[in-house]
């Protein structure tokens, strides 16, 4: 055992030695991930305490599981729980499929120009601050914003749309596509240009027209891209962001807008509950990470590529 020991170590000294550059190249990257991510999951700890500030973590009390069932309780759990669900069910339905339409869309465009104008006009909304983004929401949904001027062209009735809570969803899901189609696309352009162009060629000669090559050939090559990011998107089902939410709902959306991230929030800086904010971040993480597991090995039974 003591050999084997001393002949591992050996062989790691060596490929250091080798490698020294790349290996330098890779610390930093290394070191960001220790510092801001691993060490700073010693602070879970305090979802199992009832933190005091003044005491710190080794000095607050231990309370075990006391914070998860104050959530399972919490008379807003099953609306923020809820809410996000549907957020996220939503994403994954219209909004992940768009940027794949519109990669599909540009590869069937033989005009170098117009796909590079398409390209250029789609790609400018991610680079826009969200701030500047939902302040760009807020002049158009507003009483007398551009939607409604259009709205009561046609003879209807203006309304403050950010206050209708039948409204919230559509807002955020089209705006959240208008944002990022286009960013998005650029992962499956990449996959599209991989393909065997001599496919295309055999196609073309077998009689095959353009929708036909697109479902027999391009929709299978780039599948296995699909389903990677379908995975690592149902493993943040429960991760919707809360910045855009936080800047885009009001007491009067509450009931359809309030998710987990923002109720974290609430609690853990204006209320000032830490060991409680962090119990409903780790619920969510843990959640996360079965359908993210869920999904992975969903995927490998259909015959696709899996995260590992």
């Amino acid at each position: 055992m003591t050999q084997k020991i001393a002949l591992a170590a050996h062989k790691v000294v060596r490929d250091f030695r080798k490698n020294k550059y790349r290996y330098l190249l890779v610390l930093p990257v290394v070191l960001f991930f220790l510092i801001f991510d691993y060490k700073a999951m010693y602070g879970i700890v305090i979802a199992f305490q009832k933190y005091r500030t003044s005491a710190g973590i080794s000095g607050s009390p231990w309370v075990g599981l006391y914070n998860f069932q104050r959530f399972f309780k919490d008379i807003n759990f099953w609306r923020v729980l809820r809410n996000t669900f549907t957020i996220s069910m939503l994403s994954i339905v219209f909004a992940f499929p768009a940027p794949i339409l519109l990669a599909l869309l540009l590869n069937e465009v033989r005009s170098k120009w117009l796909k590079r104008t398409v390209q250029t006009i789609t790609y400018m909304p991610h680079f826009i601050a969200l701030v500047i983004v939902c302040s760009i929401i807020h002049s158009f949904c507003q009483t007398n914003g551009a939607i409604n001027d259009i709205i009561a062209a046609f003879g209807g009735e203006r309304l403050n749309m950010l206050s209708v809570k039948g409204l919230f969803y559509p807002i955020y899901i089209l705006s959240g596509i208008w944002q990022n189609i286009g960013w998005d696309s650029i992962i499956y352009l990449a996959a599209l240009s991989g393909i065997d162009q001599e496919q295309y060629e055999a196609a073309r000669v077998d009689g095959a027209g353009r929708i036909r090559q697109m479902i027999s050939i391009t929709l299978p090559g780039i599948m296995p891209t699909i389903s990677m990011l379908l995975v690592l998107k149902l493993g943040h089902v429960l991760s919707v962001g809360y910045e855009k939410i936080l800047l885009l709902y009001n007491p009067m959306t509450y009931e359809v807008a309030d998710v987990i991230s923002t109720y974290v929030y609430r609690k853990g800086m204006i209320d000032t509950d830490f060991s409680y904010a962090t119990a409903i971040g780790l619920f969510n993480s843990v959640i996360n990470i079965f359908f993210l597991l869920t999904a992975n090995k969903l995927s490998k039974k259909m015959g696709q590529s899996g995260l590992f």
